[in-house]
């Protein structure tokens, strides 16, 4: 299976930026296959939400974000494809959570624009973001 490792979390005042990074085991997707890889994030007693997510469809690439972080979050990718990176700007303390990066199979259309968990077959362990006031 795809092995993903986030690194990057730490604490940080609001205002503030991280960026953080996560590698796959393997690059898992051709030029021309479908798929996606993102970002989600789990608060402590509250459901894991979506936080950025790219998809590549026949070979065009789109980025999505979830309404809370337009504007402050970026989503981006090497052209190895077996990165994928976060830049955290202007940081809330209700950005604080742990965060995941996540990556569907080879070949699956993400339907829901790579922000829905049942996009994504591969989670990384996290990495814990905390800001503070």
């Amino acid at each position: 299976d795809l092995q993903l490792v986030e690194s990057g979390g730490g604490s940080v005042e609001s205002g503030g930026s991280l960026r953080l990074s996560c590698v796959a085991s393997a690059v898992p997707y051709t030029d021309y296959s479908d798929w996606c890889m993102g970002w989600f994030r789990q608060a402590p007693g509250k459901e894991r939400e979506a936080v950025a997510a790219i998809t590549y469809d026949g070979g065009s690439i789109r980025h999505a974000y979830a309404d809370s972080v337009k504007g402050r979050f970026t989503i981006s990718q090497v052209s190895a494809k077996n990165s994928l990176y976060l830049q955290m700007n202007s940081l809330k303390t209700e950005d604080t959570a742990m965060y995941y990066c996540a990556a569907s199979r080879t070949f699956t259309i993400c339907t829901g624009g790579g922000l829905e968990v049942d996009d994504h077959t591969y989670w990384g362990q996290g990495t814990q973001v905390t800001v503070s006031s």
